[in-house]
C-alpha cells in the first residue's frame, strides 16, 4: 500500500471536528472499511488534542502477561461497560477545560456496551447545556438495530459520516489494482495484501470478514430466530449475486421451514450490514416494487468471489460466471456510491430487462450492462426508455462506456 493513502472522509472529518461541537459525529459503515485508520489518520493531522479508545480492546493497564485470556476477557468485561463509558466521558470532559481549543474523545465499537444510546443522550445534552468544548467521534457498523438506536434515542443530535467498501479508482491508487483483480478481490482493504497467495486470501475473507460480520455485528446485535437460515441466505444470495430470485424459489433452495416474511427481514439485515442488497424491481407503484422479486446484488465482489469455486485465473474463462460477476461489480458501485440519495432499482417486463435503474427523485437512468456472455443488443433500453421518458439511458461495456471509465465515477456524476 502506498504509504498513508487516505479516503477522501480524513478531509471529512477534520473539518467537523474543526467546527464547534453542535453534534455528535457518528462514523458509519461496513467492517473493514477503513473506519478506525481514517479517524486515526485525521486525529493525526488536527491539533486539537484526543484520546482513541476502542470499546472491544483492553486498556492497557489491563493488559499484563500474567493473566490467562480468560481473566483479560473477564476484565474487559468490567471495564467496558456503563460505568467505564461515564468513566472516560468524564475524563474527557477534564481534558476539554483544560485545552482551550477543547478536546475529541473517540469511542470505537461502542454498540458493544449495553444501552450506550440512552448514556450517551444523557452526557451529550449535559455537555451541550454546559457549553463544553469537547467534540465526540464515534465509530459503528452498520447493522439494523445500531441504525434504530441512533434514529430513536439520538434523533436531532448527531451527523453521519458514512464509510463505503473501497471504490476501484482507490483500490487502484492505494494498491496498484487493475481492473480484473478489482472485479474479483474486491474491495477489502485489509486483504488486498494477500492477493498472491489465493488460498490465504480465501482465509482471510472468510474468516476475518464474512464470519465476524454475521457471528458479531449481526447475530449479537440483532434478535434472529433462525441463525442457520441467516447465514444460508447470505451464502445462496451470495452466490446468485446478479440474479433475479424469488423468495419463493430462494426458500425452495435454502430446503427451509421459513417463510417469505422471515427471508425477507434477513435479506434487509443483511443489507444494513452492508453485504448484500435485494434491489426491488423498478416500477411507476410503490406497491408494485415492494411485491417484486429482488434482484440479488452482493456490496463486495470478494464475497461472491470466496465461495464461487473459482480462483483468479479460472473465473476469468468461465465467460459466464465473469459476466455475472462484471455486473455484481456494477451493481455494488452504484449502491455504495448512491445510497443513499439514490436508490437502485432494477426494470423488467418480458422479455425486456434493464439492469439498473437509477432514481434520485422523479428522474430516472437507465443502465445496461455488458461484457463477453452478454448479446449487445439493447432492447430493454429501448423499451425502457419508451415507458418511462428517463434523463437517459446507456450500456457500459461492449460497445458503451468502457467499465473501468465508468467505475472512476461515483453514481451521483451521471445526474450532473
Amino acid at each position: 500500500m502506498k504509504n498513508r493513502y487516505e479516503r477522501y472522509h480524513v478531509s471529512t472529518l477534520l473539518a467537523r471536528i474543526a467546527e464547534p461541537p453542535r453534534t455528535l459525529i457518528f462514523v458509519f459503515g461496513p467492517r473493514q472499511s477503513g473506519k478506525s485508520t481514517l479517524v486515526k489518520q485525521a486525529l493525526a493531522l488536527t491539533t486539537l488534542e484526543s484520546r482513541y479508545f476502542s470499546v472491544d480492546m483492553l486498556e492497557p493497564d489491563v493488559v499484563s502477561p500474567y493473566l490467562t485470556e480468560q481473566e483479560q476477557f473477564k476484565s474487559r468485561n468490567i471495564v467496558h461497560d456503563s460505568a467505564w463509558l461515564i468513566r472516560i466521558w468524564q475524563e474527557a470532559r477534564k481534558e476539554a477545560e483544560r485545552h482551550e481549543s477543547g478536546f475529541v474523545l473517540v469511542l470505537d465499537e461502542i454498540q458493544n456496551i449495553p444501552q450506550w444510546s440512552s448514556i450517551v443522550k444523557g452526557l451529550w445534552d449535559a455537555d451541550r447545556f454546559a457549553d463544553r468544548n469537547l467534540r465526540v467521534v464515534i465509530l459503528g457498523s452498520s447493522p439494523l438495530p445500531l441504525q434504530q438506536r441512533l434514529a430513536e434515542s439520538l434523533a436531532g443530535r448527531f451527523e453521519l459520516i458514512r464509510v463505503e467498501h473501497w471504490s476501484f479508482r482507490e483500490m487502484a491508487n492505494a494498491f496498484n489494482f487493475d481492473l480484473p483483480s478489482y472485479v474479483y478481490f474486491g474491495g477489502y482493504p485489509g486483504a488486498a495484501h494477500f492477493i498472491n497467495d489465493q488460498s490465504r486470501w480465501r482465509e482471510y475473507i472468510r474468516n476475518s470478514i464474512i464470519t465476524p460480520n454475521i457471528d458479531k455485528d449481526i447475530l449479537a446485535m440483532t434478535r434472529v430466530d433462525k441463525p442457520i437460515l441467516l447465514k444460508r441466505t447470505f451464502e445462496l444470495c451470495s452466490s446468485y449475486s446478479g440474479q433475479i430470485l424469488s423468495y419463493t424459489k430462494m426458500l425452495g433452495q435454502l430446503q427451509s421451514a421459513g417463510n417469505t416474511t422471515t427471508l425477507a427481514h434477513y435479506l434487509n439485515i443483511l443489507t444494513h450490514a452492508g453485504l448484500l442488497a435485494g434491489l426491488e424491481k423498478y416500477a411507476g407503484q410503490l406497491f408494485r416494487r415492494r411485491a417484486s422479486s429482488p434482484k440479488l446484488n452482493i456490496l463486495n465482489t470478494a464475497l461472491m468471489s470466496v465461495n464461487s469455486g473459482y480462483n483468479f485465473e479460472d473465473a476469468q474463462v468461465d465467460r459466464t460466471f465473469w459476466g455475472r460477476l462484471i455486473e455484481s461489480t456494477v451493481g455494488a458501485h452504484l449502491y455504495n456510491t448512491g445510497m443513499p440519495e439514490i436508490k437502485l432499482h432494477y426494470w423488467r417486463k418480458s422479455p425486456h430487462e434493464v439492469d439498473f435503474v437509477l432514481k434520485r427523485g422523479p428522474r430516472l437512468i437507465g443502465i445496461e450492462v455488458k461484457s463477453a456472455s452478454h448479446k449487445n443488443t439493447s432492447l430493454g433500453l429501448t423499451e425502457f426508455n419508451k415507458l418511462f421518458q428517463p434523463e437517459c439511458v446507456f450500456k457500459v461495456g461492449g460497445q458503451g462506456i468502457p467499465l473501468e471509465e465508468f467505475l472512476m465515477f461515483p453514481a451521483s456524476h451521471w445526474f450532473d
